[in-house]
């Protein structure tokens, strides 16, 4: 599932190019996760503003009608940038035709979505964004705060890492990598956290999303960042994938549970509650 750094790297790789680009003509395939909400010809005409991000979305600002679409890559999404469009495949489920470039949504479960909306402040835009948490790398989030956050959350750190109400970005790959260069446990409850703890697992949460966002995110099936090219961050995963194989630390078996319906990696030796 597309996650902060892969999102942040799409990001990145559309703010240039479609900034100030004027929108031609709007196609939608099959039904994704949420209606569009306007007709795809009232989009014909805008101007395509400064692309930002919000945890997993993408902002893209439109000058008519006011207002903008929000997009989300859902567990299997990704965009291109085409110059020479060809014909869309089956799994290709919506295009916006600038002069700069066609923007083409790939997604084969269909869980991402296209949504317009007046403003990010209005619905659907402030519903779907409503719940998110601090950016990763926002000064505003410090230690103090982030332990704070934690102490009131009774659950274990794994699922407060995934719920993106504490910090967002750390998806289950980031997550896990995260949890073990903190050496914290990833059953441990967040309340249980001890501050230096909490901060150790903040550095590695920034840390670790600021290597992917290096080595442009990371491919496990479908991701390709807006020119068609993988991720790399999956070849230096310690733990995630690994179970069975030895901890590049200690050289114990990294261990695979299953945490509300998702794969945990790590290591029972270097992570300790």
């Amino acid at each position: 599932m597309p996650e902060l750094p892969e999102v942040e790297v799409t990001r990145r790789g559309l703010a240039a190019p479609l900034r100030g680009a004027r929108v031609l003509s709007a196609r939608l395939g099959k039904p994704l996760r949420r209606p569009l909400g306007c007709p795809a010809a009232a989009l014909v005409g805008a101007t395509v503003g400064d692309i930002v991000r919000r945890g997993k979305y993408l902002w893209l600002p439109l000058s008519q009608p006011d207002g903008g679409l929000l997009l989300h890559l859902g567990m299997s999404g990704s965009l291109a940038l085409l110059a020479q469009a060809g014909e869309p495949g089956p799994h290709d489920h919506f295009d916006l035709v600038t002069d700069r470039g066609t923007l083409r949504l790939n997604d084969p479960r269909r869980f991402g979505a296209v949504v317009w909306s007046a403003s990010l402040h209005e619905a659907p835009a402030a519903t779907l964004l409503a719940r998110l948490g601090p950016e990763p790398f926002d000064p505003a989030l410090t230690p103090e705060t982030f332990h704070a956050s934690l102490h009131a959350r009774r659950t274990p750190i794994k699922a407060v890492l995934l719920s993106g109400e504490a910090i967002v970005g750390a998806g289950n790959i980031y997550a896990c990598e995260a949890l073990f260069q903190a050496g914290i446990h990833p059953a441990l409850r967040a309340d249980r956290l001890s501050r230096p703890r909490a901060a150790r697992l903040l550095a590695a949460v920034r840390g670790t999303l600021a290597r992917a966002l290096d080595v442009g995110g990371t491919t496990l099936r479908n991701f390709t960042d807006v020119h068609g090219a993988s991720g790399a961050y999956q070849a230096e995963a310690a733990v995630y994938g690994r179970a069975g194989a030895g901890c590049l630390r200690c050289g114990t078996l990294v261990r695979r549970i299953v945490q509300a319906q998702r794969s945990t990696y790590f290591c029972p030796t270097c992570q300790r509650r």
